[in-house]
């Protein structure tokens, strides 16, 4: 099971900018889709944003033009770049990481621990 941690949560006013991180164990990141996904109180997961192996990416309709996804294969690492953060974007932020694996092409999914992210008005 690959680890996932995230890092780069906190508080920002409305208006500001954070980045989020997340590292991931093993040697088989390169070869999956990985996203951020987020889950305010009270409401369902959601996806955030998708970044796939050959970097082709997928953004929810609320954060279009706001947050940038990417990634680093070399160091086994996505981003999310947010920027305009609303108060509307409040939530714990979970990283995911889906792989292929085997001769079977089981799906292998595996979750961060999430990381909070508060914008204040």
């Amino acid at each position: 099971q690959v680890q996932l941690v995230e890092s780069g949560g906190g508080l920002v006013q409305a208006g500001g900018s954070l980045r989020l991180s997340c590292v991931a164990s093993g040697s088989i990141f390169g070869t999956g889709t990985t996203g951020w996904y987020r889950q305010a109180p009270g409401k369902q997961r959601e996806l955030v944003a998708s970044i796939t192996s050959g970097f082709s990416t997928d953004y929810a309709n609320s954060v279009k033009g706001r947050f940038a996804i990417s990634r680093d294969n070399a160091k086994n690492t996505v981003y999310l770049q947010m920027n305009s953060l609303k108060p509307e974007d409040t939530a714990v932020y979970y990283c995911n990481l889906q792989v292929y694996v085997g001769k079977s092409r089981r799906l292998e999914e595996s979750w961060g621990q999430g990381t909070q992210v508060t914008v204040s008005s």
